[in-house]
C-alpha cells in the first residue's frame, strides 16, 4: 500500500491506498471533471475519426473489451486476498492488444502473451457462445471447470478460438510459433486436411525483456533463415514493450535497434495505448503477413500499470513520480477522451459502461469461486499421459499400405523383410522408409538428413525417395528444428525430427521439458503435439568422440513428465519401437524420444570378430514391440539377474557368456528397450525370481537410471533382494583411449557378478556398489 497521488501535504496526509485504487480513480476522475467539447460527432457505422478505418461501432466494442479486462485484473487481487483465486498477472497497461484480437480470425493460431485479456476478450467475440469473462474467471479461480487447462494454471488459451495455452512465456514460445507458420506450407502438401485455413497466420506476442531471451532469438533467427531462402513464414510477432522485465528497464530504444533492420521481418511500430493508432498500423502489419506470407514485428508501446504481480512492490525499483507519470498514460485514459471528443459516449454513458463491465466480472468471480476444484493426483494428471495400449498396438500393427511399400523398396523383391539380416544403421533407415510410406503426413527433418542421409546415414535416401517437402534440412540450431516440429505437429503432421548427438539436445531441452511435453496436461489434453525425436545418443563411439559426440547422459529426459524414452540396443528391435512410437504419437498425441545408441549403429559381431551375431532380420510390417516389452535373455538362469539397456547390453551378453564358460555362472539379462515409463513391475517380478540383482547402467552414477531401477526394486520387493550396479562415472567422456576410464565395462561387469556370487578374490571397486 502507498499513498495516493498528489504533492506537498496533501500527499502525506492522503489515507493509505493501492495502486489499484489510484490507477481507478484516476479514470473516475476523468468523467467527472470533463469539460471539453465534442469536436466530431462519429457515426457508429463510420469512422471514429478522419482516416481511420476503425468505425465508431468496432471502437466502442474495443473499449468495453478494454473495460473488461481491467476489471479482470482488478478483481483477481481481490479473489487473491479472499483466497478464492491463485493468479495476479494482469494486463492492465497492455489492453491495447484488443486490436489484433479484433483484426486476426479466429482461426489463425495465437501464442499469447500473459498480459493479453484485451486480446482474448476482443477475439471471443467471433464466436457468441463463449464466455471469455467467465473463462477467465474460472481460470484465475483453479476451477476444474476452466474450459482450457481444467484447472491446471492460469493460461490464456481456448480450443474454439485457436489460441493454444502458454504458462509463463518469457520467448520459448517463440520457435513453436514461427514453427507453426513454416509448416503450413509443408501441411498443405502433405497433411491429410489442414486444420485452419491455407491463408491463416500466426500470432506470438511477447515482452519487451523476451526479446533477449535466447528461444526468442532462435526463433528470430529461424524466421529470418526461411524468409532469407524465398519461403513462406506468415508469422506476426509481436512486442508489447512496457519498458519493463519484472524491475529490470529494457534500454531505451532496444528492441526498435535490435528488430527495425532484422533480415527479412517487416518492422511495424504503433502507439498501443491508442485504439485508433494501434488497429491502423496492426490492420496493416497483418495484412502484410497474411498478404506477402513473411514474417512482420509489430512493436507496440504499452504502459505496465499495477506492477508486474499483486505481489510486485514497484516503490522498491521505481520513483513515484515514475510511477504516477506511467498511471497518467493509461490506454482507458486515451480510450476516453476519444470516445468523449468523437461524441460517441458521454461521460455518465462510459462510467454506465464500466460498472457494468465490474458487474459482470464479479458476478462471474463469484460463481466460479463456488465450481469445484481439482481434488486428486489423477485428476491432475489426467491428461498428462493418455494411453490407449490396445488402440497404439493395433495402430502400430496395421500394415495396410501394401502399394505405397512396394513403391518404396522398389517391388517384392526389394522388401526388407526379404533381405539378409543386417546392423541397427540399416534396419533404423528400412524402418524410417517403412514410416513415410505408412504415413503420409510423416515429415522427417534435422541438420544434414536430406542429401547428406544424416552423419551415419540413417536417413540416406529418404530425400531421394520422398523429397524436399517431407525430407529436408534444417538450420543447425536445434531449439529451432524442435519448434518446427511442434509447429508441423499442430498442424496434423508427424514430425520426425533427428537431433545429432544427445549433446546437442541439451541446447533445446526446454522446448520438450516447457513446451512440447506440458502442451496435454495444460490444455486438458484438447490440445497435442505428437513429436517422435530421434537422437543419435549414448557413449562408446570409437575413432573420435569426446563430449559431444559421446554423452551418455539422458537425466534432463528423465525428468519430463509425460515424455516417452525408447532405447534400443538391435536392428529388429528399433524397427518394432519405431512403429510403437508412430503410434503413440497418433492415437495418444505423445511425444517420443527415441535414443539411438551410436556405437551400435554399425556393430555386425557379438562375441567374436565376423561371428555377424548383432545382425537381425528386419520384422514383417504387422510386427511390434509394445510400450514397456523388454527382452529377456537366458530366461531359465538362476544365478544373476543383470538389468540393463542400450550398449549395456551388448556388454552383459559378452561378460554373461565369460560368466558362464569361466565360473558356471548363469545370468539372466533383461534389456529394458523402454526407459521411460519404467516397467517396474516386469523388474520386480525377474528380482524376485533371482534375488540378485546387477543394474548395468552406461549412464551416469548420480542420476542415472539405475537410480530408478534400483528404487523400484526396493520400493516393490522390500528386503532381501541384493543389489549391485556397474555405472559410468561423474564426468563428462574423454576423448581416444580414456574414455573407457569413466564408462561401464565387460570387465567391471564379471568382477560385480563374481563378488556378489562370492567367487574369487576380487572385490568390486566403489563404482560397483
Amino acid at each position: 500500500m502507498i499513498q495516493a497521488p498528489g504533492s506537498g501535504r496533501a500527499q502525506r496526509t492522503a489515507r493509505s491506498v493501492s495502486r489499484a485504487e489510484i490507477v481507478e480513480r484516476n479514470f473516475l476522475t476523468l468523467l467527472n471533471t470533463w469539460k471539453e467539447p465534442v469536436t466530431r460527432r462519429a457515426p457508429l457505422t463510420g469512422p471514429v475519426c478522419n482516416g481511420s478505418t476503425l468505425s465508431g461501432a468496432a471502437f466502442l466494442e474495443l473499449f468495453e473489451s478494454q473495460m473488461l479486462s481491467r476489471h479482470l485484473d482488478f478483481e483477481a487481487r481481490a479473489m487473491r486476498a479472499r483466497n478464492e483465486g491463485f493468479y495476479t498477472i494482469g494486463s492492465a497497461g497492455h489492453e491495447g492488444n484488443a486490436v489484433l484480437g479484433r483484426g486476426t480470425r479466429h482461426t489463425d493460431p495465437a501464442f499469447l502473451h500473459y498480459r493479453s485479456g484485451g486480446f482474448m476478450l476482443e477475439r471471443a467475440r467471433k464466436l457468441p457462445e463463449i464466455d471469455a469473462v467467465y473463462d477467465t474467471a474460472l481460470s484465475l479461480a483453479a476451477s476444474a471447470a476452466d474450459p482450457i487447462s481444467g484447472g491446471r494454471h492460469k493460461v490464456w488459451g481456448s480450443k474454439p478460438l485457436w489460441v493454444l495455452p502458454q504458462t509463463s512465456s518469457i520467448g520459448s514460445h517463440l520457435p513453436k510459433a514461427v514453427g507453426m507458420a513454416i509448416a503450413i506450407a509443408l501441411a498443405r502438401r502433405s497433411a491429410p486436411a489442414l486444420p485452419i485455413p491455407g491463408d491463416a497466420i500466426i500470432v506470438c506476442s511477447f515482452g519487451d525483456a523476451s526479446v533477449d531471451h535466447a528461444a526468442a532469438q532462435a526463433g528470430f533467427n529461424a524466421a529470418s533463415w526461411t524468409t532469407h531462402q524465398n519461403l513462406p513464414c506468415p508469422v506476426l510477432l509481436v512486442c508489447e514493450d512496457n519498458g519493463f522485465g519484472i524491475s529490470l528497464r529494457t534500454p531505451a530504444g532496444w528492441v526498435e535497434a535490435s528488430l527495425r533492420s532484422r533480415p527479412g521481418i517487416r518492422y511495424f511500430c504503433a502507439d498501443g495505448l491508442d485504439l485508433v493508432a494501434a488497429h491502423a498500423v496492426s490492420e496493416a502489419a497483418v495484412g502484410y503477413v497474411r498478404g506477402s506470407r513473411k514474417p512482420a514485428f509489430l512493436h507496440f508501446h504499452m504502459q505496465r500499470l499495477l506492477g508486474h504481480a499483486g505481489t510486485d512492490l514497484e516503490t522498491g525499483y521505481r520513483s513515484l513520480a515514475d510511477i504516477e507519470a506511467g498511471e497518467a498514460q493509461d490506454p482507458l485514459l486515451y480510450s476516453a477522451r476519444t470516445a468523449l471528443r468523437s461524441g460517441l459516449l458521454s461521460a455518465a454513458q462510459i462510467l454506465a459502461r464500466y460498472e457494468g463491465a465490474r458487474r459482470e466480472v464479479r458476478e462471474a468471480a463469484s460463481r466460479a469461486a463456488r465450481t469445484r476444484k481439482l481434488e486428486s493426483r489423477a485428476q491432475i494428471m489426467r491428461a498428462l499421459a493418455p494411453y490407449a495400449p490396445e488402440a497404439v498396438n493395433s495402430e502400430a500393427s496395421r500394415a495396410d499400405y501394401e502399394t505405397e511399400r512396394l513403391r518404396v523398396f522398389g517391388g517384392p523383391a526389394g522388401l526388407p523383410e526379404h533381405q539378409l539380416p543386417r546392423h541397427l544403421a540399416i534396419q533404423l533407415n528400412r524402418a524410417l522408409h517403412d514410416l513415410l510410406a505408412k504415413y503420409p503426413q510423416a515429415i522427417t527433418f534435422g541438420e544434414d538428413v536430406a542429401q547428406k542421409g544424416g552423419v551415419y546415414t540413417i536417413t540416406a535416401g529418404l530425400y531421394e525417395t520422398f523429397r524436399g517437402h517431407r525430407v529436408f534440412n534444417t538450420l543447425i540450431d536445434e531449439t529451432a528444428v524442435l519448434g518446427l516440429a511442434q509447429g508441423a505437429a499442430y498442424l496434423g503432421l508427424l514430425p520426425i525430427p533427428e537431433i545429432q548427438y544427445l549433446a546437442y539436445f541439451h541446447n533445446a531441452c526446454d522446448q520438450i521439458r516447457g513446451e512440447a511435453a506440458s502442451l496435454q496436461f495444460f490444455s486438458d489434453g484438447q490440445y497435442a503435439n505428437p513429436l517422435l525425436i530421434r537422437i543419435a545418443a549414448l557413449g562408446y563411439q570409437k575413432g573420435f568422440g569426446g563430449h559431444f559426440h559421446n554423452d551418455n547422459s539422458i537425466a534432463a529426459l528423465r525428468d519430463i513428465p509425460g515424455l516417452i524414452i525408447a532405447c534400443p540396443a538391435r536392428g529388429d528391435d528399433a524397427v518394432g519401437m519405431l512403429r510403437t512410437c508412430a503410434a503413440l504419437n497418433r492415437v495418444n498425441g505423445r511425444v517420443v524420444a527415441f535414443l539411438e545408441p551410436i556405437a551400435l549403429y554399425m556393430t555386425k559381431d557379438l562375441y567374436a570378430p565376423n561371428d555377424g551375431k548383432w545382425l537381425f532380420p528386419y520384422p514383417e510390417p504387422n510386427r511390434t514391440i509394445p510400450l514397456g516389452s523388454a527382452r529377456i535373455y537366458h530366461p531359465s538362469a538362476r544365478d544373476l539377474l543383470i538389468v540393463t539397456y542400450g550398449n549395456g547390453l551388448w556388454l552383459s551378453l559378452r561378460a554373461a557368456r565369460r560368466l558362464r564358460r569361466e565360473g558356471g555362472i548363469r545370468a539372466r539379462i533383461v534389456d529394458l528397450r523402454w526407459l521411460k515409463p519404467l516397467n517396474r513391475e516386469l523388474i520386480a517380478r525377474h528380482a524376485r525370481a533371482i534375488g540378485r540383482v546387477l543394474v548395468v547402467d552406461e549412464g551416469r552414477r548420480s542420476g542415472g537410471l539405475s537410480e530408478e531401477i534400483i528404487t523400484a526394486i526396493v520400493e516393490t520387493c522390500g528386503s532381501g533382494i541384493e543389489i549391485r550396479r556397474v555405472v559410468g562415472a561423474d564426468s563428462y567422456i574423454p576423448l581416444g583411449s580414456a574414455a573407457a576410464q569413466v564408462l561401464p565395462s565387460e570387465e567391471e561387469i564379471i568382477a560385480a557378478a563374481r563378488a556378489m556370487l562370492g567367487i574369487g578374490a576380487s572385490r568390486p571397486t566403489d563404482r560397483t556398489r
